[in-house]
Formats: C-alpha cells, structure tokens, sequence
C-alpha cells in the first residue's frame, strides 16, 4: 500500500510555474510581509518600553501603544499596540485590533524572551492569528546578535473563510541598526524553516535557501531565496532580489522565470 502511494505521487502532472505555482507563491509572500510587518512593531514597541514610557503613539502605523508592568518591578513588561477599529498607515495598508507582547527582560539581554498574540487583529480586512516568540540567542561567530524567532498556530483568514496556515523556526542575525535608538535602521539576515497550508488546502514547506534579508525601513524583503516544496507541485524558487528597498521578486523553476508583485493584499481579494 506504500509503494502504490508513493507511485500515484510521483505520477502526479506538476501545474505550470505560472499558475499553480504563481498563487502558492502569492500565498507566501503574503504571509512572510504580514508577519514581518508585526516585527517591525515589535522592536518599535520593545524600544519604547525599555525607554521607560508607558503610552505613546507612532506616527506612520496610528496606533495607540501602552505599556504596563505587573508589579514593582520594571520587567517584565506588557505591551498593547491598539489600532482600535481601523487606522491607515503608510502605503495604503489598514490595521485593525491589537496586538499584544510581553516581554521577560531587555531585548539585549542573553535569553531574554518577547511574545506576542493577536486580539481581533486585521490586515487589510485579513485577520491574522499565532503566537510569536523572539528569544535573544546572544552574539553569532560574527559577533552580531542572533534572535530565535517562532510562529506557532500562524493562520491568515480571509472575508470569504479561505485561509492560509504559516508556522516557522527562524533566526535573524542583526547586520546594522541593532545597537541605535533608531527603529528604522535596522536589518537582519533571517534563516530557518516554514510549513503550513496554503490558499487551496496543500501542504508546503518552505526552505531559506539563501538568507532572506530584512529592513526595517523597507515594505518587503529586499534579498534572499526561498526554496518551495507543495503537495502536487514541482519545487521551485522565490528570490527577493538584488537588495532594492522594492516590491517585486521572481520565481524560477529550470529555465523558467516569472516576476510577481508583492503586496499586503492577496491578488485573489484586491477588489473585496
């Protein structure tokens, strides 16, 4: 009975790179923008924290960030990033609910650990749950600071039911900006793993085949590749590019390449 399953697998007809493969990809680099977005506000809300502030607004996200301790003591600290019923940020995007962190200690301290989960949280009519956990890992052979970061139970819903499940171990090396005040200078080099479900129900599993390459001041990665494994398809590549702060990368499969357009809307639910 195994090796009839695994013969009627292999005989599956792989979709052409420009369709099957084109959305599975849509639906990943949804996930990986969205769940990124949420980092940047993590650190953003980590370093008002540790500042010492107990409520503050951001300028290009609107929300209403407030910070409290359970006792005497400075840490840990809890932290809810509030958009209410829906703000618009920079580039079009609207955020709607709250996220919520609580952090053990500095983040620049070894083992430290910051977790956050959603509460009715959207992107653009989306709504996005999981629980993200970021442990400092300390100082690489680099000497630069290594974060462990975590995403379990990760599921991205949509007006219509659909859903896209993400869950991944990663780490992300800081490159620049780490050690300064300003949350928009810093960059990362992410490595790891991710599997999941996507859009039409299949099972994939993501690989970082070169690091993905993350800056805070950019709306998407800027470099890196991501290699695709998804139930019935031919594996084929993601590459973000060359390090422009833009909004595209291409897929490869062989010799055949496609541009795609990244985006914090899934093409499939732009008009919805």
């Amino acid at each position: 009975m195994i090796m009839a399953g695994l013969i009627m697998t292999s005989c599956q007809k792989s979709e052409p790179l420009e369709t099957a493969s084109l959305e599975a990809a849509d639906d990943a680099a949804l996930s990986e923008a969205l769940f990124d977005d949420v980092f940047t506000s993590l650190e953003i809300a980590s370093g008002l924290a540790e500042a010492g502030l107990k409520s503050a607004t951001v300028l290009d996200t609107c929300p209403l960030i407030t910070i409290t301790t359970a006792g005497q003591e400075f840490w840990p600290r809890n932290i809810v990033i509030d958009y209410g019923t829906g703000c618009e940020g920079l580039y079009d995007v609207v955020r709607s609910g709250k996220i919520i962190i609580t952090l053990s200690g500095p983040r620049n301290e070894e083992g430290s650990e910051r977790t956050l989960t959603f509460q009715d949280y959207y992107v653009n009519g989306a709504k996005i749950e999981g629980t993200k956990t970021v442990t400092n890992l300390g100082l690489n052979n680099n000497q630069n600071v290594v974060f462990g970061v975590g995403l379990a139970g990760g599921k991205i819903t949509f007006p219509d039911g659909k859903t896209i499940t993400h869950e991944f171990e990663r780490q992300r090396e800081y490159i620049a900006g780490y050690a300064t005040w300003n949350p928009w200078d810093d960059r990362c080099l992410i490595s790891g793993v991710a599997a999941g479900t996507n859009l039409d129900g299949l099972s994939y599993t993501h690989t970082i085949i070169n690091p993905l390459e993350w800056h805070a001041a950019c709306r998407f990665l800027v470099r890196g590749t991501i290699g695709f494994e998804i139930e019935g398809i031919e594996p084929f590549d993601l590459d973000y590019g060359d390090g422009e702060c833009d909004a595209t990368a291409t897929l490869s499969r062989g010799d055949e390449t496609k541009e795609i357009t990244l985006r914090f809307r899934h093409p499939k639910y732009i008009d919805r």
